[in-house]
């Protein structure tokens, strides 16, 4: 075995690479004998356990009344109203957490549906009682078989879109009879057939009205 060396240079960098080798060497014993086997196997094993520490997931919401992301206030009633998509979705009216009107219920029928219906729906309202909340959807088609007192009358609870109801539009509204609502509940939403936007055949889609009412109101 034989190393050639062909310039002074050479002699340096290869005397500067075994000095570096042992220095590493030394270095590599010397840490070892400072550092307990015990010491090395414990922090490893604590590199293990946060990588392999399970991830702790927040619990699921708690569910509110009607499906509300958040509660009410204490004093408050929780409500909301859905329209009806196309055929095959249908109209909702859930109040204080009791579905008043639904698919599952079996009383979802074609046109405005009110959250207890009984006769014809001018002379229905009309009888309400004072101090009555009114909660309306629609599902399928609504505005066919509207006649004009029949507008006049839910106009008179305050709808705005009544009049402007279309061939199959979506439409909720609440209203009050005999008392005020609060100026900031919203108490009215439409959506009308549109073919370029329709997200059903034919429908557009459903329309959700929910909030909180106070029950000090009436």
């Amino acid at each position: 075995f034989r190393i050639r060396c062909r310039h002074p240079t050479d002699f340096v960098k290869l005397g500067g690479l075994l000095l570096a080798s042992v220095f590493a060497w030394y270095l590599g014993s010397l840490f070892a004998d400072i550092i307990p086997e015990d010491s090395l196997s414990t922090a490893l094993n604590n590199i293990q356990n946060i990588v392999e520490k399970p991830v702790i997931k927040a619990p699921p919401p708690k569910r509110q009344k009607c499906d509300h992301w958040s509660p009410c206030l204490p004093g408050s009633y929780a409500f909301r109203i859905l329209s009806g998509g196309g055929k095959d979705r249908l109209a909702k009216i859930c109040f204080e957490d009791e579905m008043l009107i639904s698919e599952e219920k079996g009383n979802v029928g074609r046109g405005i549906n009110i959250a207890i219906f009984s006769g014809p729906m001018t002379t229905f309202i009309k009888n309400a009682p004072q101090g009555s909340l009114l909660l309306m959807v629609t599902h399928d088609e609504g505005s066919t078989k509207l006649k004009n007192d029949a507008k006049q009358t839910i106009a008179d609870l305050g709808s705005k879109e009544i009049w402007n109801m279309k061939f199959r539009s979506s439409w909720a509204f609440i209203a009050a009879k005999g008392f005020k609502l609060p100026d900031n509940i919203q108490k009215e939403k439409i959506n009308h057939s549109d073919k370029s936007k329709n997200r059903y055949d034919g429908w557009p889609a459903e329309i959700q009205i929910e909030g909180c009412i106070p029950q000090n109101l009436s």
